[in-house]
């Protein structure tokens, strides 16, 4: 059980969620946007997330729409993980959320709530951030549709009240050749020691990261050294990780050490995968 009380309220168009979240706002309350609900209560229960209303966002349509129109794929943000995994309209995505949670956990996870929620791995947004994928947000201005990536600063960095209400992929990107993994330490289910998502494009490799850091990433720097085919492939992972963004992650699931020779021997695999060359592990 939830330890407070909190108000309920159903939105049936992004307009009516963004204004009914400036009035509670305005009001003194700490309003928050509701699609799956495992965050609020999972949390909720632990006391580490707190909010005296939420906004129920599963009825407004644009938030569930599933779609490829004019060579783009249009995805709800209020869409569960499940749904997108079983269309595979977007193989990348549907390998690297397959590994989210259990089956049970994702049909109530969505992929708004996976972006932009608590848990710092969000990697639903990896095949995302790789593909160019942009955003549609709803705020008291307007709608405004911009690039995932420009917006992106360890999860969506959204103004106060504003909603993602869809992602959009162009379909060129859909059918590219990929690679996905998630290292655990122990489990079949559970937390990731790293993911690693990688598509290929103009015989270029992509590549974003989750567990490395203690946020999800994509880094240009990294994948110019990945692509430096002028040196080997050890050369170019190690000269890769000189440009991780921070500290390499230390908890429960593995060290620091432990993650860099897990995370050196992933890039490894990418390489070959996306080369088609058989390389050796050290």
């Amino acid at each position: 059980m939830i330890p407070y009380d909190f108000a309920y309220f159903k939105a049936s168009t992004a307009e009516e969620a963004v204004e009914l979240y400036q009035s509670l706002r305005e009001q003194g309350k700490q309003p928050v946007y509701y699609a799956g609900g495992t965050e609020i209560i999972t949390l909720g229960r632990m006391k580490e997330v707190y909010t005296e209303a939420v906004i129920d966002i599963k009825g407004i349509t644009e938030c569930q729409t599933l779609q490829l129109e004019q060579n783009q794929l249009v995805m709800g943000a209020a869409l569960p993980l499940t749904k997108l995994q079983e269309a595979n309209l977007f193989p990348l995505l549907s390998q690297t959320i397959s590994e989210i949670a259990d089956h049970t956990a994702r049909n109530k996870i969505t992929l708004g709530g996976n972006l932009c929620g608590n848990i710092y791995y969000r990697e639903a947004v990896l095949p995302l951030l790789i593909a160019d994928t942009d955003v549609v947000i709803a705020g008291k201005s307007g709608r405004r549709r911009i690039p995932l990536n420009s917006i992106f600063d360890e999860r969506p960095c959204l103004e106060d009240g504003e909603l993602l209400t869809q992602l959009i992929t162009q379909s060129d990107y859909l059918g590219l050749p990929y690679y996905s993994v998630k290292k655990r330490r122990q489990w079949d289910v559970g937390y990731p020691l790293i993911t690693v998502t990688a598509l290929k494009k103009e015989g270029k490799i992509r590549v974003s990261f989750s567990g490395v850091c203690l946020f999800p990433f994509r880094s240009e720097r990294i994948e110019e050294c990945l692509n430096d085919t002028r040196l080997n492939p050890d050369d170019r992972i190690e000269r890769a990780i000189q440009h991780l963004p921070k500290p390499i992650s230390n908890d429960v699931e593995g060290s620091p050490e432990y993650r860099l020779f897990v995370l050196k021997n992933t890039l490894l695999d990418v390489l070959q995968a996306l080369e088609g060359e058989t390389y050796a592990h050290n």
